[in-house]
């Protein structure tokens, strides 16, 4: 991440007119992930012999509930990463402008991978965060992991009629972490846990009483915030099919003309014939989708003049 990091600055400040706002780039080891590993088990699937992985994998990314500068670039994922890149929201200013009186006033998550689940967690629970780079991540864990456990051939998975159907309250998807699934995950917050294993979206706007439910939801969490999630069709460990169905919903919700007019600009792009890995093509969108989101801050500052 660090190279990506200091290609994002040096992209912005090859425009001398961006001298303005300044950009900040942060990266750092999720938890239990390169210097921070303490438990290697816990951070492999089941077939790898972690009996606990989907409970592994969720804690350890899900969060807790001046001049302008600021990027937050972290490899992330939730009561984990995401909330370590919170508090470094919280107090990175007072270490870097420490004899100034500057603030970071605009900061946006950038994610791969398990970082990509960690920076839809940051963006949806997060109100300082006003933009995010998702890259390779899923925003529906429930899909996710159902996906995995048919892949894996669990007990849990294979020993119902039809298979699957007692997965979720299993020990392998324990009712605790459905609680907390529904209770953290994009798509389990708004959706909810899917009828089928994976979900599927047919189009279907929600009903009156439907939007009422979701609608403060969408209001809290993403209201005037910009996303840019990249996929890669070909990727096996987090296949786009996953979190298909709530990107479809969510770009369908938020589009000019759709049931939220929250202001929320989504971008989903996917990338042909690229696997689980951040492309060169996927670097270029994202060093764009940074430049246009702080020149989308520079013009609201001119606004206000």
């Amino acid at each position: 991440m660090a190279p990506l990091a200091a290609a994002s600055v040096h992209h912005w400040n090859q425009n001398g007119e961006n001298a303005k706002i300044g950009l900040i780039s942060v990266t750092f080891d999720q938890r239990n992930h390169g210097s921070r590993e303490v438990d290697p088990l816990s951070n492999e699937a089941w077939r790898s012999g972690n009996e606990r992985h989907a409970q592994d994998m969720f804690s350890i990314y899900r969060l807790l509930a001046a001049p302008s500068m600021a990027l937050i670039i972290a490899d992330l994922f939730p009561d984990g990463t995401s909330t370590d890149t919170s508090l470094l929201i919280t107090y990175l200013s007072s270490y870097v402008f420490s004899s100034s009186d500057r603030q970071i006033d605009t900061n946006i998550v950038l994610g791969v991978s398990l970082g990509g689940h960690a920076a839809w967690q940051c963006l949806f629970h997060d109100p300082r965060v006003s933009a995010a780079v998702i890259v390779i991540g899923c925003p529906d864990y429930f899909s996710l992991m159902s996906d995995r456990a048919r892949l894996s051939k669990l007990p849990s998975w294979t020993h119902s009629s039809p298979p699957g159907t007692h997965f979720f309250g299993s020990r392998d998807f324990p009712f605790g972490l459905i609680k907390a699934v529904e209770t953290f995950d994009p798509a389990g917050m708004l959706l909810g846990k899917p009828h089928r294993q994976l979900r599927t979206f047919d189009g279907h706007v929600p009903s009156a009483m439907e939007q009422e439910r979701i609608l403060p939801t969408l209001q809290q969490c993403l209201q005037g915030k910009r996303i840019l999630n990249l996929s890669g069709d070909a990727d096996n460990l987090v296949p786009y099919r996953c979190g298909q169905a709530f990107i479809e919903w969510l770009s369908l919700s938020v589009a000019p003309g759709g049931w939220f007019a929250g202001g929320v600009h989504l971008e989903n792009v996917r990338f042909e014939s690229v696997g689980h890995q951040m492309s060169p093509d996927m670097v270029d969108s994202a060093m764009r989708f940074i430049a246009e989101t702080l020149h989308e801050r520079v013009a609201a500052s001119r606004s206000k003049i």
